[in-house]
């Protein structure tokens, strides 16, 4: 059986109404993007990894800092990511796709593998995988895995708005067509709704950036064990952002969405 070509797309933009730029911000030297992508490569099964962004002009900015960092880049829709992420895949001519957004600078590269060993083992069973639905992992360690040709069908047929925008509802609301597998932590634990490793407020860029100041240095490949090991000694750090664990997209459509409740995001935030 022919080994299939994995394309990973790492979805990036400069616009963010509570914290512009985002990706663009330093990290352990190197901007919060660059660092990203590094630890996404160290995942042998990510395959081809691309920065998605958009063909706004304030995005020539991700662009130029692909080129100049000798990232691969793609620039497609800025609304409509279930789009950008099925030209991007046409255009790299993969087989599977691996959804990770770029606001996960401390995803852990196991993690990626571990999904798409799971996606690659059981590819006759599951039409999507993901380690998502439900989610236990600390916030931030994202992957989503789907055959080139599944998200070709989203691409045809998905029409309602979040569908479009966040690229991969259409495979897991509806879950009497799609056969979804979950890859869940296996520490038998939730922290999805308490760690939060994610970047979208400057209070997680404060958490980030301490958690790279205090071991990127010692080991670039730093993973989730040596985190939970840094803010159990270091409950300074993990406090930065903990009143922002649980936050996600989630809550500003738990009316239209039909596989995930209020226990799966904070609401009245």
């Amino acid at each position: 059986m022919a080994v299939p070509k994995i394309l990973t797309v790492v979805q990036a933009r400069m616009g963010s109404s509570r914290l512009p730029g985002k990706v663009l911000l330093p990290l352990a030297g190197q901007p919060l993007l660059v660092r990203m992508v590094e630890r996404v490569q160290r995942a042998p099964l990510a395959g081809t990894v691309v920065v998605a962004t958009t063909t706004d002009p304030a995005d020539d900015a991700i662009a130029e800092l692909c080129a100049t960092h000798g990232l691969n880049c793609f620039r497609g829709d800025a609304l409509d990511l279930l789009d950008r992420h099925y030209q991007a895949a046409r255009h790299y001519a993969a087989d599977v796709v691996l959804k990770i957004p770029s606001d996960c600078p401390l995803i852990d590269p196991a993690i990626i593998d571990e999904v798409v060993r799971f996606y690659l083992d059981f590819a006759e069973r599951y039409d999507f995988v993901s380690n998502l639905h439900p989610a236990t992992f600390p916030d931030g360690n994202d992957v989503e895995v789907m055959p080139f040709a599944l998200l070709e069908t989203a691409w045809r047929e998905a029409k309602r708005p979040l569908e479009r925008e966040h690229t991969t509802p259409f495979f897991w609301e509806n879950p009497e067509r799609f056969a979804i597998g979950n890859v869940t932590w296996d520490t038998c634990k939730d922290f999805s709704m308490s760690h939060r490793w994610t970047i979208d407020y400057p209070e997680d860029y404060q958490f980030i950036s301490a958690v790279y100041d205090a071991l990127y240095h010692q080991n670039p490949a730093f993973g989730i064990n040596d985190i939970l090991r840094l803010t159990a000694e270091r409950p300074d750090i993990a406090q930065l952002n903990a009143h922002l664990a649980g936050v996600n997209w989630y809550r500003n459509h738990l009316d239209e969405l039909k596989t995930v409740d209020s226990s799966q995001t904070k609401t009245g935030f």
